[in-house]
C-alpha cells in the first residue's frame, strides 16, 4: 500500500481523538446517569436519545453533507460534541441531556460512530481505490479500536483523582475530556483540504438523491439492519452480564476479557484488506463471518469460563473482518458521486435496529440465559446466506481488473 495521503491522515488523526472521548464517555455514561439519580425509565430515554440522535444525524449528512461541504459538517459535528461534554458535565436536567443528545454528536459505539464515520468513510474512498481503499478502512478500524480503548482503559483516572485529591472533580465533570478531544477533532478537519469534498455534479441535480444505486443500496441497507439487529443480542454488556451470571467472573476478569477482545479486534481490521486482495470483498465478508456466527452459537454449552472465553476469542477474531471490508465494499458497488448518502443510508439502517435487538435479548433470556447469543448467532448466519444470495454475482470492476475471480 502506497503511503496515505495528507488527508487520509487527518482523517485518522481525528478519528482517534475522538474514539478516545468515545471510548471514555462510554464507559462513564452509566455511571453518570446512576450518580444522578435517574429512573430506569429516564436513563432508557437518554441512552435512546444516543441512538436515534446518530440516526437522525446521519440523515442530515446523506441529505445536506455534499451540497454544504464535507470539511464544514465534519467540523460543524466536532463542535457539537464538545458541545455536548459541556452539558453532560453540568446538566442535570433531564430535557438538557435528552436535547443534546438527540443532536448526534455522541455515540455508544467506537467504531462506526453514527454521522462522523459516513463522512470519514467517503472521504477515506475519495483518497483510496481498490486494494488501497480495503486497507485504509482495515487500518482506519484498528485505529478507532485501539484509541477507543485507551479511552475505556482511562475511565480509571476519576477514582484515581480522587484517591490522592479529596476535592477531585466529580464522575460527571470527566464528561469535560470530550472538549479537547473534540476541539483536537475539529483542527484536525481545518487543515484538510478541498480533495475530500464531493466531486462536481451538474446543476441542479439534487446531491442527497440516489439514482443509479438506488436499488442496491436500499437492498444492502435492509440486510446490514438485519445484521445489526442480530449484533444487539450481544452487545458487550449483555456478554459481561452472561460471563458473571454463568461463571461468576470477577469485574477484573472481565476487564481483561474485553480487553482482549479490543486488541483481537485491532488485529483482525489488519488482517481482513489481506484476506480481501486474495479472495475479494464478499468473499471475506461472508466467508470469515459465518464460521464466527457458529462460534457465537457454541458459547453457550461451554463447559468453563475459559472455554467460553476462548470461543469469544475466537469469534471475535473472525467476527470482524468483515467491518473494514463491508464498508469498502459499499464504496466500491456505488458511483463515486453518491457514496455520501449510499453511506449514511447504510450506517443509518445499522444504528436503528440495533437497540432493538438489545431489547429482545432481555425477553430471551427468560427462555434461556444464553438463548440470545444462540439467536443472535442464527440471525447472522442469515444474513451472510442471503448476502452471498444477492450479491455473488454482481461484478466489482476494480477487483476484475486486479485478477479477482466474482
Amino acid at each position: 500500500m502506497r503511503t496515505l495521503s495528507r488527508d487520509s491522515r487527518l482523517v485518522l488523526a481525528a478519528q482517534a481523538f475522538r474514539a478516545f472521548g468515545y471510548g471514555f464517555a462510554a464507559v462513564l455514561l452509566g455511571v453518570v446517569l446512576a450518580d444522578r439519580n435517574l429512573s430506569a425509565f429516564e436513563v432508557g430515554l437518554v441512552v435512546t436519545s444516543v441512538v436515534a440522535g446518530t440516526a437522525i444525524a446521519s440523515v442530515a449528512v446523506a441529505r445536506y453533507a455534499d451540497k454544504l461541504g464535507r470539511r464544514r459538517c465534519y467540523i460543524g459535528l466536532y463542535l457539537v460534541l464538545a458541545l455536548t461534554g459541556i452539558v453532560f458535565a453540568f446538566a442535570s436536567q433531564l430535557w438538557a441531556l435528552v436535547g443534546v443528545a438527540l443532536l448526534g454528536a455522541l455515540s455508544t459505539e467506537v467504531v462506526e460512530s453514527g454521522p462522523f464515520t459516513s463522512l470519514e468513510q467517503v472521504m477515506l474512498a475519495t483518497e483510496l481505490s481498490g486494494r488501497e481503499r480495503t486497507r485504509g478502512f482495515g487500518t482506519y478500524n484498528a485505529v478507532a479500536t485501539a484509541a477507543g480503548a485507551l479511552g475505556a482503559l482511562a475511565v480509571g483516572l476519576p477514582e484515581l483523582a480522587r484517591s490522592l485529591w479529596s476535592d477531585a472533580p466529580s464522575n460527571a465533570a470527566w464528561f469535560l475530556v470530550l472538549v479537547p478531544a473534540a476541539l483536537a477533532g475539529a483542527a484536525v478537519a481545518a487543515s484538510m483540504s478541498a480533495d475530500v469534498e464531493a466531486p462536481p455534479r451538474p446543476p441542479g441535480e439534487n446531491r442527497s438523491r440516489l439514482t443509479k444505486s438506488r436499488s442496491t443500496v436500499f437492498r444492502l441497507s435492509g440486510l446490514f439492519a438485519l445484521d445489526s439487529f442480530g449484533g444487539g443480542f450481544v452487545v458487550p454488556a449483555s456478554l459481561a452480564y452472561w460471563l458473571s451470571a454463568e461463571y461468576h467472573a470477577s469485574v477484573a476478569t472481565l476487564g481483561f476479557v474485553f480487553f482482549g477482545v479490543a486488541l483481537i479486534q485491532t488485529a483482525s481490521f489488519l488482517v481482513a484488506p489481506r484476506l480481501a486482495k486474495r479472495f475479494g470483498l464478499l468473499r471475506t465478508m461472508v466467508f470469515t463471518h459465518l464460521p464466527s456466527n457458529v462460534f457465537l452459537i457454541l458459547i453457550p454449552f461451554a463447559p468453563t469460563l475459559s472455554v467460553a472465553v476462548g470461543l469469544l476469542f475466537a469469534r471475535t477474531a473472525l467476527s470482524q473482518m468483515d467491518v473494514p471490508t463491508r464498508q469498502a465494499y459499499v464504496m466500491a458497488l456505488v458511483a463515486p458521486d453518491e457514496r455520501t448518502p449510499a453511506a449514511a443510508y447504510t450506517n443509518t439502517a445499522r444504528y436503528l435496529t440495533r437497540p432493538l435487538g438489545a431489547v429482545f435479548a432481555g425477553a430471551a433470556q427468560s427462555i434461556g440465559l444464553g438463548a440470545p447469543l444462540v439467536i443472535a448467532g442464527t440471525i447472522k448466519s442469515v444474513y451472510d446466506l442471503a448476502l452471498w444470495r444477492w450479491f455473488s454475482h454482481v461484478t466489482i470492476p476494480e477487483e476484475q481488473a486486479a485478477g479477482i475471480a466474482s
